[in-house]
Parts: structure tokens; C-alpha cells; sequence
């Protein structure tokens, strides 16, 4: 389930390269954001000049196969970072303190270990796709166009290598935790007056 969360700050250095590579991850979830603006409007485009002209948009599926990496991927670090992403918290939202710590690294080592591996597969199909010694114009395209889709398929492991530095940094922010009992820089799951609390606060910055 998708619950409301909170992350704490203080001076600490882990705090503080938190909030620099949550400065990378906004920009990223921004592009993601207006790649999904621009496939509407390219729908828009396309649909129109069907329905006007009988002339629609050339190559728009090849243009979604290009957008997808940056809708699917590209925010992915951010929502990790604010912990917005769908979990199943039915046993570790009962946990508090050091088990609660102590049970989010151990997942939390397991996610990084399979992103590893996944940076590592879509790295190696990048450079399938690119084919270095090969000519441009026998590289991997699309069906219609002919669109590059090395470019697209570079994204996948530029967000999984950022998601990388967020887990390492959620690492460390839980092995703080499992140390001291209290820590930063991880999203934190905040009970129902906490959430209502948050969500006053937010309408009021709103209003």
C-alpha cells in the first residue's frame, strides 16, 4: 500500500548529501514529468491531424516507445527518496525503533543488490543497442522512422545508477538508526494524526 511518510533532516553529513542528490532527483522527476506532458500533447497533435487532415503525426509510436524510459524510470530515485512508492508495510508498519531499522536495511540491501544487477543488464543492452564499431545507420531503431534507441535505452541505467546512490545512502541512514535508534534521510511512516497534521500544513501552504 502507499502510506504517508515524512523524512527528518538535521546538520549531519548524511543529511546533507541527502538533500544534494535530492536536488538531482527533482530534476529527473521534473523530465519525467514533462516527458508525460509531451505525449499528451503529441496525442493531441496526432489525433488532430487524423481527424482535420487525415494526415496524423509520423512515427508517434515510435516517439512513445522513446518517451517511455523517461516516464517509467526517470523518477524513480525521487519517489524511493520520499518513500511514495507502492510497499506492503503490513509487518514492518507494526515495527518501531531498532527492528524497524534493522528490518528496513536488510530489504533495503536486497533492492540495491538487485539494482546492481539491473544497471549492470541494461548497461550491457545499451551497448547491444549503440554497437559501437558498427556504422550509424545499421544501429538499433525504431519500426517506423527509424528513431536511434540507444538513447532511450542509456536511460535506464543513468536512473537505476541514481537510485544506486539513494539506496546506499538509505543504507547507511538505517545502520545509523540500527547504531543510535533515531536517524535521517529515509522516509519515515507517519500515523494517522501525523498524516493529518501534514496534510493541514499542506493546505495551508496551499492557501
Amino acid at each position: 500500500m502507499a502510506t504517508a511518510s515524512l523524512v527528518l533532516e538535521d546538520d549531519s553529513t548524511l543529511s546533507k548529501l541527502d538533500l544534494s542528490l535530492l536536488k538531482l532527483e527533482r530534476v529527473l522527476a521534473l523530465v519525467s514529468g514533462l516527458a508525460v506532458f509531451s505525449l499528451m500533447l503529441l496525442a493531441v497533435f496526432s489525433v488532430s491531424g487524423r481527424n482535420f487532415a487525415n494526415a496524423p503525426l509520423p512515427g508517434y509510436v515510435d516517439w512513445i516507445e522513446q518517451a517511455m524510459p523517461l516516464i517509467s524510470f526517470m523518477g524513480i530515485s525521487y519517489v524511493m527518496r520520499e518513500g511514495a512508492h507502492i510497499r506492503m508495510d503490513i509487518l514492518v508498519g507494526q515495527l518501531r525503533g531498532r527492528a524497524l531499522y534493522l528490518a528496513e536495511l536488510i530489504t533495503t540491501l536486497a533492492v540495491l543488490l538487485l539494482m546492481v544487477l539491473l544497471v549492470w543488464g541494461t548497461w550491457a543492452h545499451f551497448q547491444r543497442s549503440f554497437d559501437f564499431g558498427a556504422p550509424m545507420w545499421s544501429r538499433d531503431s525504431s519500426m517506423d522512422i527509424a528513431l536511434p534507441l540507444w538513447p532511450a535505452k542509456l536511460l535506464a541505467p543513468v536512473a537505476f545508477s541514481v537510485l544506486c546512490l539513494r539506496l546506499c545512502l538509505q543504507i547507511w541512514a538505517y545502520a545509523r538508526g540500527v547504531v543510535t535508534g533515531h536517524t535521517v534521510a529515509v522516509p519515515m511512516i507517519a500515523d494517522a494524526a501525523k498524516q493529518a497534521q501534514m496534510e493541514a500544513d499542506q493546505l495551508k501552504d496551499e492557501g
